[in-house]
C-alpha cells in the first residue's frame, strides 16, 4: 500500500478552476485624504478620537471612532460607535439628564 503526498492532477485542476477570487486591500476611509465625499469631517474629540457624519451602507451615521497613525496616515480604529440617526436623535433628547447626572 502506497500514500502520495501532496495534490493529485485531479485535484490540481479543480483548484485552478474553482479557486476564490483574489483578496484586494480595502479603500483608505480616512477622513483625512479619502475621495469619499460622504464623509463629513466634524471634530476632534480628542487626540485620536472624532466625530464625524457619513453615508455607511446607504445610511447616514454619527461615527464616533478612534484612530491611529501608520505610515504617516491618520487610520480608522476598531474601536468607536456609529450611530444611526434614530440612535443619534434619542442620544441627543437625554443631553440635559446626563449633563446633570455629570454635575
Amino acid at each position: 500500500m502506497s500514500f502520495k503526498r501532496g495534490k493529485g492532477k485531479d485535484e490540481e485542476d479543480y483548484f485552478s478552476k474553482h479557486a476564490p477570487p483574489k483578496k484586494t486591500s480595502k479603500k483608505d476611509n480616512s477622513p483625512d485624504d479619502s475621495g469619499d465625499e460622504d464623509d463629513i469631517f466634524i471634530c476632534d474629540v480628542s487626540k485620536n478620537r472624532r466625530v464625524s457624519v457619513r453615508n455607511w451602507q446607504g445610511k447616514v451615521v454619527v461615527d464616533i471612532r478612534e484612530f491611529y497613525m501608520k505610515d504617516g496616515k491618520q487610520m480608522p480604529g476598531k474601536k468607536g460607535i456609529s450611530l444611526s440617526m434614530d440612535q443619534w436623535k434619542e442620544l441627543r433628547a437625554h443631553v440635559d439628564e446626563i449633563d446633570k447626572a455629570l454635575a
